[in-house]
């Protein structure tokens, strides 16, 4: 990466109040190609909470076939993406309130294509019972655990209550007994691949720790999707979706060849944790600018906000980093700050001034979404179009 980019950055934006939102449009083109070539044909689920953007959702849906439709993020979510007009959503996550399962089931008996997730006999006597009401027919997804279980070590996130292939066969007997619901998917995610970056710089024996516990899992929970896959075919279910995967493992998803569709989402933006996978490597698409406001020592600047923390557990691999220009640092005891940050300009050889734009990477792909109302889409290195944020439209689903 070269300064070059940051004068062309810094020329296209001039007219822009800081802070805002930029997508290089030809960065996120080259994700948008790495994506497709490295899910070899097979279709691909958009992660709505890693994009957060009706007008991106739809561009990113336009680009080929095999972008099937989207995995929401919650009811009220799934319900305005509707409104507008996105059709084939994954529900990711279980809905137990009932007025939006009712709301959904009410959309879908008028032809909407919604996935209901679900994990538990609760779940399902939530759907059953507004489906009924209605009455429609509901598909679901059974999410099953991918996480792996090694000695004093517990590999991967707390999700799904099934992990056991007894507990699908339990929760499949008592669906087999409801009349609205029928079995549409089986999702397995493993966070601890997709998630978990395995070439961290300055990591070296953790980097080769979790490679190794990675290959273990990766065989391991294979052969747990494979029996779960195995027992529903063979019950006489038609497996529309066998969803797997995210950015960080479609290549080791895409190894059980039964898997139809892979979910990615944080690989169109490309924020900056996945900057350290060995498997691939894509473009920092999407960042943010704050404005340099004081210069309190000769190599220190400080700027105006910035300080944008992504969920998770804490660490410093959660804060936003300096992505343009090159060799800023941030100060290890203050980080980024809510109203300003403060950064250390040795290493900078481009000469900063007051008013000067730095642009910043978030630690996750769509959460920076929800502290802005647009994003200003950089076309052809200088013409910008604005699109709207949920933010933008005046929602806030999470």
């Amino acid at each position: 990466m070269s300064d070059t980019l940051y004068q062309v950055y810094k020329n296209a934006t001039l007219a822009l109040p800081r802070p805002f939102i930029l997508l290089d449009k030809d960065l996120l083109d080259q994700n948008i190609k790495a994506i497709l070539q490295r899910a070899h044909g097979k279709s691909i689920r958009i992660a709505s909470k890693s994009i957060r953007s009706v007008a991106i959702l739809k561009m990113l849906l336009e680009q080929s076939p095999t972008m099937i439709g989207v995995m929401s993020y919650s009811a009220e979510e799934t319900l305005f993406l509707l409104e507008n007009e996105i059709q084939n959503i994954l529900i990711g996550y279980p809905i137990v309130n009932k007025e939006h399962i009712r709301q959904l089931c009410v959309k879908i008996a008028t032809g909407a294509q919604v996935t209901f997730m679900v994990d538990s006999i609760e779940h399902i006597q939530l759907i059953e019972a507004c489906a009924a009401a209605i009455p429609t027919t509901v598909n679901v997804c059974i999410d099953i655990d991918m996480s792996s279980k090694f000695p004093f070590i517990y590999f991967g996130v707390y999700r799904s209550s099934i992990n056991t292939l007894a507990q699908l066969k339990t929760l499949v007997q008592y669906i087999k007994s409801t009349s609205h619901i029928k079995i549409h998917g089986l999702m397995g995610y493993e966070a601890q691949i997709a998630g978990l970056p395995d070439q961290v710089a300055s990591k070296g024996f953790m980097n080769r720790v979790i490679s190794f516990l990675k290959k273990k899992s990766i065989a391991e929970i294979a052969a747990r999707r494979k029996a779960c896959v195995d027992y529903l075919q063979a019950e006489g279910f038609t497996l529309s979706i066998i969803n797997g995967g995210g950015t960080g493992s479609i290549e080791s998803t895409l190894q059980e060849n039964y898997i139809n569709e892979v979910t990615a989402g944080s690989g169109f933006f490309n924020s900056h944790l996945f900057d350290s996978y060995k498997q691939f490597k894509h473009q920092a698409a999407l960042m943010y600018a704050i404005e340099c406001t004081r210069k309190p020592q000769t190599n220190i600047i400080t700027c105006s906000g910035g300080g944008y923390v992504a969920s998770g557990a804490i660490g410093h691999n959660k804060q936003a980093i300096p992505h343009l220009p090159l060799g800023l640092q941030l100060i290890p005891d203050e980080g980024t700050g809510e109203v300003q940050t403060p950064m250390d300009i040795s290493h900078c050889k481009v000469p900063i001034q007051l008013g000067d734009p730095i642009f910043m990477r978030h630690s996750k792909a769509g959460e920076v979404c929800e502290r802005f109302n647009k994003i200003h889409i950089l076309i052809d290195q200088k013409n910008i179009l604005e699109v709207n944020t949920y933010r933008g439209i005046g929602k806030c689903f999470l």
